[in-house]
């Protein structure tokens, strides 16, 4: 089937001014395939966004994409609700056994929805329903999404403005900020749930990131994550790990928070949960949690049964033993090597490197030279993004396939757009 161009000017035309991303990337995309991505000229772009971390396994994977077609084909349910179906149980039985039971994790799954805000609402909705109480605390500089309750526990000015009404029941603390292994901001925070002079309402929950995507690539220690476990616990405060950018092998693991070895009450995965950029989204919550009512919290496009085909597939090809893990691992090796390389011996205030696993972000002092950075890589043939509140962040996400050498290849783009966009140094002139 040929697709027909679209006039050079539809977007302009028809689309409403919210979108983003096409406004760095300015070209019409046509094919992607693995790690990159095509536009209708056919020039190639290496994709080191991913769909925002939605493409762990690169573009069209080839397994995913057999496991598609076949169940398309054979007329496959596509759309149930929260019906009873055969690609929903063989998904459940896969995560089960695959991912839940090897690291001994007790969780039942809710399906939410197709998105990660999906999830995040529903475990904000829950963690109020178990404990009774409406605060929640979160971070600064978290990201949980654009609908109204996720919103009120992310910390983007820029993003929170967009709401239009006031975002409340919410309470910020700092992440992970302090060098040392006693944390002031717990210290501060215990105070402040035991004072009753200190006007913070017992939270329900704390939600939290283990690495900060959009706020900047910020990595929390895992003695950090710790503390914060136990201090849910002391308090009797739900901890739910918003894993959705940073679940599914982002980091090495599948989920972000095993290194730090806890186990929160409510996780919240999305994006690559499908493994084909399917929409779907998952709540993982501790059996005792679970008090729903029936349809007490439902969606329209929470059974999307393509995903849990994919999903599937995903889990089979690449969890049923650590070779993804470990790649991921040395791959992310490889890029800090090559990052730290890139940074160091730059004029001016050196950048800073920071990340895990394949979650990798090069902070510039001045904001403007990581959007440079990507307008140049772009015109190289790079895809990449910025982060963090001032969009002084620029963001590497490769798929978690990538092979090594499209890695270096992408190092060697990205060491010349951060050379291409150096300012030249002043001359003295003539005293």
């Amino acid at each position: 089937m040929t697709v027909s161009r679209p006039a050079s000017d539809v977007f302009e035309r028809l689309e409403s001014e919210v979108r983003s991303y096409c406004r760095g990337w300015p070209t019409v995309f046509d094919r992607a395939l693995g790690s990159r991505m095509y536009g209708e000229d056919g020039r190639p772009f290496l994709d080191f966004f991913s769909g925002a971390g939605a493409l762990n396994y690169g573009h069209n994977n080839p397994v995913l994409k057999r496991a598609l077609v076949d169940y398309i084909e054979r007329d496959g349910v596509t759309h149930a609700l929260d019906m009873s179906t055969a690609a929903k149980g063989a998904f459940l039985e896969t995560f089960q056994e695959v991912v839940l039971q090897p690291r001994e994790l007790p969780y039942k799954v809710m399906f939410p929805g197709p998105a990660g805000t999906n999830a995040v609402e529903a475990a904000l909705k829950l963690a109020r329903k178990v404990k009774g109480r409406e605060a929640v605390v979160f971070f600064t500089n978290a990201f949980h999404g654009m609908s109204l309750g996720s919103l009120a526990v992310t910390g983007n000015a820029f993003k929170r403005a967009g709401a239009g009404v006031p975002l409340v029941h919410a309470t910020p603390m700092p992440y992970d900020e302090s060098p040392d292994g006693e944390d002031p901001a717990f210290r501060w925070f215990d105070r402040l749930l035991e004072g009753e002079g200190s006007g913070l309402n017992a939270p329900a929950a704390v939600i939290v990131e283990t690495v900060q995507g959009e706020g900047g690539i910020n990595v929390a220690r895992s003695e950090w994550l710790r503390g914060l476990a136990g201090l849910c616990r002391r308090r009797d405060m739900l901890l739910i790990v918003d894993d959705i950018q940073m679940g599914c092998g982002r980091t090495g693991a599948f989920f972000s928070f095993e290194q730090a070895a806890i186990v929160p009450d409510i996780v919240t995965l999305s994006k690559s949960v499908s493994g084909y950029g399917l929409p779907m989204a998952l709540t993982l919550l501790r059996p005792e949690l679970d008090i729903w009512r029936p349809g007490e919290h439902n969606g329209t496009f929470r059974g999307f049964n393509p995903a849990f085909v994919t999903a599937t597939a995903a889990l089979e090809e690449y969890w049923r033993d650590g070779r993804l893990q470990k790649q991921t691992l040395a791959r992310g090796e490889q890029m800090e090597q090559g990052l730290r390389a890139v940074a160091a011996g730059r004029p001016g205030p050196a950048p800073e490197v920071r990340g895990r696993g394949l979650a990798w972000g090069v902070e510039f002092a001045d904001p403007s030279r990581a959007a440079a950075v990507c307008a140049r890589a772009f015109e190289l043939g790079l895809l990449l993004e910025t982060s963090g509140p001032r969009d002084e962040v620029v963001k590497l996400f490769p798929p978690l396939t990538i092979e090594e050498q499209e890695l270096e290849e992408g190092l060697a783009l990205f060491a010349s757009a951060v050379r291409g966009t150096e300012r030249p140094a002043r001359s003295a002139g003539p005293r």
